[in-house]
């Protein structure tokens, strides 16, 4: 997960896809504490509203990891409506450091929170120990429709279960230099062969300006274009059967166009989020960033030399009958199932992200993308016009792109390791312009023989 510089304060109130820790399967399994159902057993029955009153007017204490910054904003909404539940923020590290913590809490039995900010990959891991509150006994699935439908499910289980609250997302689309495709007379790619043809006749006509840059360390934008292209590299059953695909058709589609197009010179695939990249922004070597929906307010905050130049589309298609698009980013509420406060833990957990108010609060003060339908229908957020995208309403092509994400995508209970693996062979082939076809398959095969030597029943690899 990249820090952030000052230079662009916004940015900071992002979550970008982190690796998230690896745990053995017997040590998940051993792990496993507390009361209610793991996955996969019956839901515990729903509490009453009599239980939910009583608990709501109790004198209580909620301890909550997140490194939001600003929350305690829309933390003082709930406490105004439930004066007698305190929310204490705890800021353990964002992403990973976080959840590090967090294991290390749940395996000693003492010092975990009530509940904890949560990506949405990084859920399969902690439901793997039972380590997760299943919410659905406090009304969690009555808010199902309120969400955006990709999002309910990068939160539920198999069986139906909810382990979390979406509270924000990174839909991935496209931005643009509009002055460079002017100059160049370069259309907006609508397709991945338009987009290749386009970076070809863009470095041609100017060797020091490439089409965009596909971070060779950033898995993250790759897990995302996997996304897009239909792929499932993880598919789980159980606690311990996943079939690992990573090497497929449809990666390998990506392997070759990716790799030809490093190999070929034509993109570029310095890292990402640092010194060079961001000057390189500013300068006008990339005529695009494939982002997320959080890329317009970072870029604003990161390329400030180049205001009014950028514009927004949708990701090039595979099928530009069939729009697709995938994921980036964003963060859910998780409770952590030993909390000796249940039922206040989840209705905050609901709160923060499903009332109106506490939602909207998150695009105003933190600058979020929504994961809620009222927010991605409301003229107020859609049709902002920013003057850095050229008066452009970015939130609404964002809005849109968000509509078509594919809700079946899943991550595995070990994404640090793919991360690791991914990085030292699909990404090192990018880096090193070689070949990126060949490196899928190593990474097919580390992982794989990774998750057997956890326990787990592997298919594909």
């Amino acid at each position: 997960m990249p820090t952030f510089p000052t230079t662009a304060p916004s940015a900071s109130r992002r979550s970008f896809l982190a690796a998230t820790g690896a745990v053995s399967l017997g040590l998940a399994l051993s792990a496993c504490g507390g009361s209610g159902g793991a996955g996969g057993s019956a839901p515990a029955k729903p509490v009453s509203q009599a239980d939910i009153d009583k608990a709501m007017n109790t004198p209580t204490e909620l301890t909550f990891w997140t490194w939001v910054p600003n929350i305690a904003k829309e933390i003082a909404l709930f406490e105004q409506k439930y004066p007698a539940v305190k929310i204490k923020i705890v800021n353990a590290g964002q992403g990973t450091p976080q959840y590090t913590k967090l294991r290390t809490a749940l395996k000693a039995g003492s010092g975990a929170p009530d509940l904890v900010q949560m990506e949405y990959q990084a859920i399969p891991t902690f439901t793997i120990t039972d380590s997760l509150l299943d919410l659905r006994p406090y009304g969690a699935s009555a808010l199902k429709d309120r969400f955006v439908d990709w999002t309910w499910g990068q939160v539920s289980g198999s069986d139906g279960e909810v382990w979390a609250i979406p509270q924000d997302t990174g839909p991935m689309g496209m931005l643009y230099r509009k002055d460079i495709f002017d100059r160049h007379g370069i259309q907006v790619p609508r397709t991945w062969d338009e987009f290749a043809a386009a970076a070809r006749k863009l470095h041609k006509a100017d060797s020091g300006v490439y089409l965009t840059n596909l971070a060779a360390n950033q898995v993250a934008a790759w897990h995302g274009l996997l996304w897009q292209a239909g792929a499932k590299p993880y598919l789980t059953s159980g606690k311990s059967d996943i079939t690992l695909s990573v090497d497929d058709a449809v990666s390998r589609k990506l392997g070759e166009y990716w790799g030809g197009l490093a190999k070929e010179g034509v993109i570029g695939v310095e890292p990402d989020f640092t010194d060079s990249w961001y000057a390189a922004l500013n300068k006008g070597k990339y005529a695009t960033w494939l982002t997320a929906a959080w890329g317009p307010v970072f870029l604003s905050g990161s390329a400030k030399a180049t205001a009014g130049k950028w514009r927004a589309a949708p990701l090039p298609q595979w099928d530009a009958a069939k729009p697709s698009s995938g994921n980036w980013g964003g963060s859910t509420t998780a409770v952590i199932r030993s909390t000796k406060n249940p039922v206040a833990a989840a209705v905050f957990a609901q709160f923060l992200n499903s009332d109106p108010a506490s939602a909207k609060m998150f695009t105003t003060e933190q600058f979020f993308f929504p994961a809620t339908k009222p927010l991605l229908s409301d003229a107020g957020f859609t049709g902002e016009t920013p003057s850095f995208y050229g008066g452009q309403k970015v939130n609404q092509v964002f809005a849109d792109i968000s509509t078509t994400v594919d809700s079946a995508f899943q991550w595995p209970p070990f994404l640090d390791q793919a991360a690791t693996d991914w990085t030292e062979t699909v990404g090192k082939s990018l880096a090193d312009k070689g070949d990126t076809a060949a490196a899928l398959g190593t990474w097919q095969t580390r992982l794989s023989t990774y998750a057997k030597s956890q326990g787990f029943t592997v298919k594909g690899g």
